[in-house]
């Protein structure tokens, strides 16, 4: 059977934007109180948006991966990030505490069971809740895929100058070079400051070499994305906040545990040239999860948003519309 188009014209291109049809906040430990969303299909198959980050907050076009007529989807930012409040609180803001706050929304919007959609520490989130609750969970699709390993986390502080040094002078030099021997602290110290004089700028520092690392072509409408102060703040905080405590889980937590993902469908989209998350993390996450599908954008860096992700990702979405 033909495959419907949509968009312009592209079978895999995102989906029209829409309007979410019901929203709220909802309360967790104080201070916390975490947003989200409905959008698309009320009676369609549940699928939950997990965001990047930690702390870069959910956007209107992340509903757009999935068809509206299909799926029932929920989208949220998780607690501290985007219009989840109090912004870039790190008060209770641990890896288990997100878990719990996934199952909290289930359980609040009635879900049974999900399909789960997540890229980059997204990914990291959707593994860590999947082999906590694997019954809950329909589908998985994973993109950018982060284990949060020390070697990666060493990666993106040091390791990505070697394919960005430009952007790496610019995030080191920010701190005096007495402290450069461990950005994390340096960065860390800076963004739990009390004051914006001192936070923010470590915050955008932090928030734009990231975005400036994560596409195969400069892309400077992203980056000007991820220097936004409600970007930034909750970004570079808590994934300072995550990084010095080791995400909270035990070492190699996600692939020891890779087992327990075994019954679920999975898909794992991976670009080539990702160099926020290099492919070797993907590549160990498919031989510890061989029932996944696995893909590997030849022409493609890391975001989402990169032509042969995004087109991986929707055809993945649409792919288990035959499967539920």
């Amino acid at each position: 059977m033909p495959q419907e188009k949509h968009g312009n014209g592209d079978p895999h291109a995102l989906f029209p934007p829409i309007e979410p049809t019901k929203s709220g906040l909802l309360d967790l430990e104080a201070p916390h109180r975490m947003y989200w969303e409905e959008s698309g299909n009320p009676r369609g198959v549940p699928v939950v948006f997990l965001h990047g980050g930690p702390g870069a907050g959910s956007s209107s076009v992340h509903r757009q991966f999935f068809d509206p007529a299909f799926y029932r989807i929920v989208v949220y930012d998780q607690r501290g990030a985007g219009r989840s409040t109090p912004l870039g609180c790190l008060e209770q803001n641990t890896t288990p505490k997100l878990i719990e706050d996934l199952e909290r929304l289930r359980r609040h919007l009635k879900i049974e069971r999900w399909m789960v959609f997540g890229g980059s520490w997204g990914s990291t989130l959707a593994l860590a809740y999947a082999e906590h609750h694997p019954e809950r969970c329909l589908a998985l699709v994973l993109r950018g895929i982060f284990l949060c390993r020390r070697s990666e986390i060493d990666w993106f502080l040091y390791g990505l100058r070697t394919f960005f040094p430009e952007a790496w002078q610019s995030f080191a030099g920010f701190i005096p070079e007495a402290e450069r021997g461990d950005l994390l602290a340096a960065y860390h110290k800076r963004l739990v400051d009390p004051d914006p004089a001192v936070h923010m700028p470590a915050a955008r520092s932090w928030s734009v070499y990231e975005g400036s690392c994560s596409t195969l072509l400069p892309n400077p409408a992203l980056v000007a994305d991820f220097a936004s102060d409600r970007v930034a703040l909750g970004l570079a905080r808590i994934e300072a906040h995550y990084f010095v405590n080791d995400i909270f889980l035990p070492d190699d937590f996600l692939l020891t545990n890779a087992r327990r993902l075994a019954r679920i469908p999975g898909v794992i989209v991976q670009g080539r040239y990702d160099a926020v998350c290099p492919p070797v993390s993907a590549d160990d996450l498919h031989r510890a999860w061989p029932q996944a599908e696995y893909n590997v954008v030849p022409d493609a860096g890391h975001s989402a948003f990169e032509p042969g992700i995004r087109s991986r990702l929707v055809a993945a979405t649409e792919s288990f519309k035959r499967r539920f």
